[in-house]
């Protein structure tokens, strides 16, 4: 796998059945951190709502994933919404559903239905952005040979995470998987130039 599809904006939906509101929310998050400074940002906007169902998935693998039902039945909120998460193919990814009790019980049948619809309708407004997996690599070398560096990090269309420019020279790139070996190979012609690899699976 050489490339993912992510979200890099935020999206808000609404959905009504019997009287129950949902109201869905997508973030593109990197973290656990992340994704819980999001839920509490929901659950202070929406202090009296009945349940803040969620899920997530994180990393370019997509391993890293929870679905939960906050107080729902067992498998009728967290796993639908999860569900819409992946039909996406989506990772990096958390949508919340607020639920707002309307009076009638919807039973785990209408539930599951509102949970997929509510996540579906805020999927809907967010685009899916297509990503490069990089490897991520330092490089060490000396000023006089910025330019020759620069120009293999334009041309392979790497990513500079981070960068220290002074007589001697420190640069953290990501490197598209998928240009990994070409890049090298033209990295590894430029004199002088200490190549390091600092992780193997960069988002």
């Amino acid at each position: 796998m050489e490339i993912y599809f992510t979200i890099e904006k935020t999206a808000k939906a609404e959905f009504k059945d019997r009287g129950s509101k949902f109201l869905a929310y997508a973030w593109p998050v990197k973290t656990t951190e992340q994704v819980k400074e999001c839920l509490q940002e929901v659950k202070k906007e929406h202090p009296k709502a009945t349940h803040h169902c969620f899920a997530y998935r994180l990393g370019t693998d997509g391993l890293q994933f929870r679905a939960s039902d906050d107080g729902e039945p067992s498998g009728t909120a967290g796993k639908p919404i999860l569900g819409q998460i992946d039909s996406k193919q989506l990772t990096d990814i958390l949508v919340v559903v607020v639920r707002y009790f309307g009076g009638t019980l919807l039973g785990a049948p209408g539930l599951i239905n509102a949970y997929k619809m509510s996540a579906a309708m805020v999927l809907q407004l967010v685009p899916a952005v297509q990503k490069n997996i990089e490897i991520k690599y330092q490089l060490s070398f000396d000023y006089t040979i910025l330019n020759d560096v620069m120009m293999v990090v334009k041309q392979q269309n790497c990513t500079i995470h981070s960068q220290e420019l002074q007589l001697f020279c420190s640069m953290n790139i990501g490197v598209p998987k998928a240009l990994e070996e070409q890049t090298l190979l033209k990295l590894k012609d430029i004199h002088r130039l200490e190549i390091r690899v600092v992780s193997t699976a960069l988002l």
